[in-house]
């Protein structure tokens, strides 16, 4: 794990109550039918050298928070500060001189790879675009995503975001790739903004975890926070379902099941977002809308009723 730098120094990425919406049509008659708020006011930082790992379920507006960050996407409302220059609200000409100091590495190396070009071709690309001086499907997956990997590289940025990199991958493939990116992250002083939905998979690389839920954080805090004392009932769950290498830990493990689905984005419930599937819910959560609060250390939580759990050893 990195040693990232949180003495005071100044966050290479600073986000701020990003917002982004986007209208929905009616199927009939093409008229607009409401509003998806994919991203609802989603703070955080990220330090030089340092991995932040967006977790959540599929839908919860992990994937849309770094394409709003990276400007694959632009951001309805909200502040998205690189180095201290504020992206938000510029222009291609404008964003360019600092494009290539951050990069992105997508879910599917495939779809992410132009199939009509060779592989020197591919990773040399950013350099052609920034004025710097085999063809992929006869490569495996994990191949691809090394490629893609390669490809962010090229221009050697400070901080690459990565959606779901290992997700389409065998896991024996997977952890030859987190052990890549761990690799390339110490030898190069990378950050990562690291998007996955499994808990499991992103915990030997995280140095602070943020659990994300329709649109919002509702937890955040530094690996062993989020690990070993879990406080967010959405976060205990997703751990309770992370599988356990030990099989006697795994055998007796308590369970969590989630029952329901994830509301619409269109409407979502009032007060806490989660109380539709909560078991703690109460009046209280319907009414008031919990805000992220420092439960100690910065450990962030966004609960009427947190409650610190080691949910991996706890046993039924």
């Amino acid at each position: 794990m990195s040693t990232a730098t949180t003495n005071g120094d100044a966050p290479l990425l600073e986000v701020r109550d990003l917002v982004k919406s986007y209208a929905q049509r009616s199927r009939l008659g093409g008229s607009r039918a409401g509003v998806v708020q994919a991203v609802a006011g989603v703070s955080f930082d990220v330090m030089r050298g340092e991995t932040l790992s967006l977790v959540g379920e599929s839908g919860c507006g992990k994937s849309t928070t770094a394409r709003c960050v990276v400007r694959i996407v632009e951001p309805t409302s909200g502040s998205v500060r690189f180095d201290g220059h504020e992206l938000a609200g510029l222009d291609y000409k404008q964003i360019q001189p600092l494009r290539r100091r951050f990069q992105m590495v997508f879910q599917d190396p495939q779809a992410s790879l132009n199939p009509r070009q060779r592989v020197r071709e591919i990773i040399g690309e950013p350099l052609v675009v920034h004025g710097r001086s085999g063809y992929p499907h006869q490569f495996s997956g994990g191949q691809r995503q090394r490629i893609g990997i390669a490809r962010a590289l090229a221009l050697q940025p400070e901080l690459i975001a990565l959606d779901e990199p290992v997700s389409a991958l065998d896991v024996s493939i997977q952890a030859e790739i987190v052990r890549l990116l761990q690799r390339l992250r110490d030898d190069m002083g990378l950050a990562y903004l690291l998007i996955a939905h499994d808990l499991s998979v992103v915990r030997h690389i995280s140095d602070r975890v943020a659990v994300m839920y329709l649109g919002k954080i509702v937890e955040m805090g530094t690996n062993a926070d989020v690990y070993e004392r879990s406080s967010h009932p959405y976060t205990q769950a997703l751990l309770a379902a992370a599988p356990v290498p030990d099989p006697r830990i795994e055998r007796h493990r308590e369970r969590i099941v989630l029952t329901g689905d994830v509301p619409s984005p269109v409407n979502p419930p009032s007060g806490c977002r989660f109380r539709t599937r909560c078991w703690k819910a109460t009046e209280l959560c319907a009414a008031e809308e919990p805000p992220l609060s420092d439960g100690g250390g910065g450990h962030l939580v966004a609960c009427h009723y947190p409650e610190a759990l080691n949910v991996l050893s706890r046993r039924s």
